[in-house]
């Protein structure tokens, strides 16, 4: 292959992947502006981020980068503080087809999430709160004010009638485990996450997708459901390319950082 097809190729990768990262309409946030939005959402956590590391309130630091070069699926399995920051995550009350490996919040630093909320089923349980669900009582963390962000969540949509089949029963909170068929940790672990009836639920894996290779993409769930969710620092897997329409996870983070790069599902 000549040199000059070598660089024309390089340079088209570069443009797929930031395509990927910034959706159409988006400012393109420095790493720094970034990281303040994640301090400013973890409060009672985090310190500040300087020196190429996270500080904690307690004292205690970790490093935001580990210097490895990923492919999407390495992110995937072993992301770090800014791999999980590298695609921007758009609310809003419209539904849109993902692109191909965009799946902005489903790239995590385990590391990160053990810190914010337990590193340990013993510790994130000592946690869990009760919180009202259609008649039925879940367990949440109280953490970051994840329980009190889903109560505000519930409080908007039990006023809607006709929302409550999608809704209830829900198909569970807190269960300490891996994603799926994965190595990494389930937000689920951190009692930050719920999934909605499953009886309406799509999932990639389920229409027959493969890792990089999801055959469709399908949604039941009305869009009124998710952008109260999103309003309360609630991200969508809907809105993943490895969708997963019955999720929703407490990532305040990556709500405030679309907002701020002026991404909307809408546009």
């Amino acid at each position: 292959m000549s040199r000059s097809i070598e660089r024309a190729l390089a340079s088209l990768t570069f443009a797929v992947s930031l395509a990927v990262a910034f959706p159409a309409g988006a400012a393109e946030l420095t790493f720094a502006q970034k990281l303040d939005l994640l301090v400013a959402a973890y409060p009672g956590s985090l310190a500040k981020a300087e020196g190429g590391r996270i500080h904690f309130r307690d004292g205690d630091s970790m490093p935001l980068d580990d210097g490895k070069a990923k492919d999407h699926a390495e992110k995937l399995a072993n992301g770090d503080i800014e791999d999980s920051l590298s695609q921007i995550y758009p609310a809003g009350p419209c539904e849109r087809k993902p692109d191909v490996n965009f799946d902005p919040g489903r790239i995590r630093s385990d590391a990160l999430m053990m810190r914010l909320y337990g590193k340990s089923a013993g510790v994130v349980e000592a946690s869990l709160v009760p919180v009202q669900w259609f008649g039925k009582t879940l367990r949440v963390t109280s953490r970051q004010g994840a329980a009190a962000a889903l109560e505000k969540v519930y409080a908007e949509l039990q006023a809607i009638p006709e929302l409550k089949a999608f809704l209830s029963p829900s198909a569970g909170t807190f269960n300490w485990r891996k994603v799926s068929g994965a190595s990494n940790m389930s937000v689920h672990s951190f009692g930050a996450a719920i999934d909605i009836n499953t009886k309406y639920a799509d999932y990639w894996v389920w229409s027959g997708g493969k890792p990089g290779r999801v055959a469709k993409y399908s949604n039941k769930y009305p869009m009124k459901i998710v952008d109260a969710f999103e309003r309360h620092g609630f991200i969508w897997g809907g809105r993943w390319y490895h969708y997963d329409t019955m999720h929703f996870e407490y990532r305040p983070e990556l709500i405030a950082i679309g907002k701020a790069a002026g991404v909307s599902a809408c546009r």
